[in-house]
C-alpha cells in the first residue's frame, strides 16, 4: 500500500507517493502564482492552490495505481488564509512573505511589544505573521474581517477542503498566540498585542494524537480517492522538513534551501533569552521544540542572480561561481532582497541587499560566488543564533547544487549532509502520518527506519578559517548598511507590468 504526502509550497504544490519502505515512487509538481498587486504585497488565490492539489494528487495516484493507505499534508506556514463559517475564502491568502504590515510591526517594536511577546513564547513577530496581518486588516479592510470566521494557514485551508474541519496544527499555532508550556492560546499574548477581538478567528489547535480527519465524500470525488480515507495534518513545512531529514533529537540541525532559508535546531526546552529573533515551534515529542530562523529571501535570490547574469539554469550559476576563488576577490553580498526586508536572525522590514567592494575588475563569476557566499553566511548567522551541534542536514531545491552545499560546509565548518529524498517536507509528513496511524511508535523510530543520507560535504579547514574572518566582515558591513536602509525606506522597486509574478516557472529544483 502507498502513502500520499502533499507539500503545499509557496511556489510549488508537490504530491509524493511513498511505498512501504518510505521510498519515493512518484512525484508530481505544479507551479503556483504569488500575486504582487502592490509593492510589498504577496498573495495567493486559495482556489488555485486547491486546484493544484487535486491535479497533482490525481496524477500521482494514476501513475502508481496502488491502494492508498493515508493522505498526509504539510505546507507553507504563517500568513493568513481567512475563510467564512462554511470554509469559503473571504479573499486571497496573505502570505508569510507579505510586507504590508511592516509599519504596524515597527510600531510594536518601538512600544516594546515585540520583545515582551518573545520573552513569553520565544517567537518574534514579523509582518507576515497572522497577528500583524489581522491588525492590518482591522485598520484597512474591516469588512473582510467581519465576513471571516477563521484565520487558517495554508495546510489548514487544504485540510478543511479535505475533511470539512476548520483547525490548525500546533506547529502553525505556535506563533504568535500560543503558550508553549500549556500548548493553548494565551489570552495574555492576545491582550499584549491589543487583539482580544481576534480570539474568535483562532481555530481549534490540533496536536499529536488528534491529527487525523476523514476524507469527505465531496473531496474524495475530486481527488479520485475513497471517502473516509485517513487524512493527517502534519506540522507545517519548516518543521516537517526537519523531520524529513532526520532532525528529531535535541541538538540536530537542518537548513531548508528553498523559498526561505529556514535554519533550525531541535531543542529540549523553550529559550527566550538573548536577542529576540526567529520562531519557536512546538513539536510532537513532549518537551521538544524547534528553534527556527526562516529568512525572507532564499532561492529567489538564486533566481534573481540567474536573471541578472543571463543564465538559464541553477547549475550554470554554480559552474560560474566555481571560477572565482573563496572570498570572490573581495566582493561581499548582503542577500536581503525580499521587499518585506528580513525576519531572521534579526527583524528589519527595511533591510535591503547590497554588493560591497564592487569594481570594474570584478567578473560575473565573482558576483555568482558572492551570491552563494552571502546566502551561506546568513545560514552561519542563523546557526550561531540557534545553537547548532556537530552536523548540518540540508534539503530543499537548492540542496541539489553541489557548489552551494560545499560553500555551506566551508562557511559553517560543519559536515553538510543531503537526504536521498527530493521532497523532504513530504517525507516529514509521511513520517508524521505513520506515527499518527500507529504504524510507528514515535518520530525518532520512524526517522531511524525511513530517513537516508545521499551525500556528505566535508568542510575544508583552510577555507573555513578564511570564512570565519569573512563572517566578521559580513556582520560589520551589515551594521554599516543599516543607515542606508533607513535612508532609503519608502523607496520601492516598480511592480512588474503584470499583476502577478509567477514563481516556479523555472526549474522546480528552486522550490520548497
Amino acid at each position: 500500500m502507498s502513502v500520499l504526502a502533499v507539500d503545499l509550497g509557496t511556489s510549488m504544490i508537490k504530491t509524493v507517493v511513498f511505498d512501504d519502505d518510505g521510498t519515493e515512487v512518484a512525484v508530481r509538481r505544479l507551479a503556483t502564482e504569488v500575486h504582487r498587486a502592490r509593492p510589498g504585497w504577496a498573495e495567493q488565490d486559495m482556489a488555485a492552490v486547491w486546484a493544484a492539489v487535486t491535479n497533482t494528487v490525481r496524477a500521482a495516484v494514476a501513475e502508481v495505481g496502488d491502494e492508498v493507505r493515508l493522505l498526509a499534508l504539510t505546507g507553507q506556514g504563517d500568513g493568513c488564509w481567512l475563510v467564512d463559517s462554511a470554509g469559503r475564502p473571504t479573499g486571497p491568502a496573505i502570505l508569510w512573505s507579505d510586507g504590508r504590515a511592516g509599519p504596524i510591526v515597527e510600531r510594536w517594536r518601538r512600544e516594546g511589544v515585540l520583545a515582551e511577546a518573545f520573552r513569553r513564547n520565544g517567537s518574534l513577530t514579523f509582518p507576515g505573521l497572522a497577528n500583524a496581518i489581522l491588525r492590518w486588516l482591522a485598520e484597512h479592510d474591516p469588512d473582510r474581517l467581519g465576513r471571516s470566521a477563521a484565520a487558517l494557514t495554508c495546510d489548514g485551508w487544504v485540510f478543511s477542503r479535505l475533511t470539512g474541519q476548520l483547525v490548525i496544527d500546533e506547529s502553525d499555532a505556535s506563533a504568535p498566540f500560543l503558550d508553549l508550556g500549556t500548548r493553548r492560546y494565551s489570552p495574555e499574548l492576545q491582550a499584549l498585542f491589543g487583539m482580544e477581538w481576534a480570539g474568535r478567528l483562532l481555530p481549534e489547535v490540533r496536536r499529536n494524537g488528534d491529527r487525523i480527519g476523514a476524507l469527505t465524500t465531496e473531496a474524495a470525488a475530486e481527488l479520485g480517492l475513497p471517502a473516509g480515507l485517513p487524512v493527517v495534518m502534519a506540522p507545517y513545512d519548516v518543521a516537517s522538513a526537519a523531520l524529513g531529514v532526520g532532525a528529531v533529537s535535541p541538538g540536530q540541525a537542518c537548513t531548508i534551501l528553498g523559498t526561505t532559508l529556514a535554519t533550525e535546531v531541535v531543542r529540549d526546552a523553550v529559550d527566550t533569552s538573548g536577542e529576540p529573533a526567529g520562531l519557536t515551534i512546538a513539536l510532537d515529542t513532549p518537551g521538544h521544540v524547534l528553534r527556527a530562523y526562516p529568512t525572507l529571501a532564499g532561492t529567489e535570490v538564486i533566481r534573481w542572480a540567474m536573471g541578472m547574469l543571463g543564465l538559464q539554469a541553477p547549475d550554470q550559476l554554480g559552474a560560474l561561481a566555481e571560477q572565482s576563488p573563496p572570498g570572490a576577490h573581495g566582493l561581499m553580498f548582503l542577500p536581503y532582497l525580499s521587499p518585506a526586508g528580513e525576519r531572521a536572525p534579526f527583524l528589519d522590514p527595511k533591510a535591503r541587499g547590497t554588493l560591497w567592494g564592487l569594481t570594474i575588475e570584478h567578473s560575473r563569476s565573482d558576483v555568482a560566488r558572492a551570491v552563494f557566499e552571502g546566502l551561506s553566511l546568513v545560514i552561519r548567522d542563523c546557526l550561531l543564533a540557534a545553537g547548532a551541534a556537530g552536523e548540518l542536514r540540508v534539503c530543499g531545491g537548492g540542496s541539489v547544487s553541489a557548489t552551494w552545499c560545499q560553500v555551506i560546509a566551508d562557511i559553517t565548518g560543519l559536515p553538510t549532509l543531503r537526504s536521498t529524498d527530493s521532497e523532504v517536507g513530504a517525507k516529514g509528513a509521511f513520517l508524521t502520518g505513520m506515527v499518527a496511524i500507529g504504524a510507528e511508535p514515535d518520530l525518532a523510530a520512524a526517522a531511524a527506519r525511513y530517513v537516508r543520507v545521499h551525500h556528505a560535504y566535508e568542510p575544508d579547514p583552510e577555507r573555513n578559517r578564511q570564512y570565519v574572518q569573512q563572517y566578521e566582515d559580513f556582520l560589520a558591513l551589515r551594521e554599516l548598511a543599516r543607515k542606508g536602509w533607513q535612508r532609503l525606506a519608502g523607496r520601492t522597486a516598480p511592480v512588474p507590468a503584470e499583476s502577478a509574478l509567477r514563481l516556479g516557472g523555472r526549474p522546480s529544483c528552486l522550490s520548497v
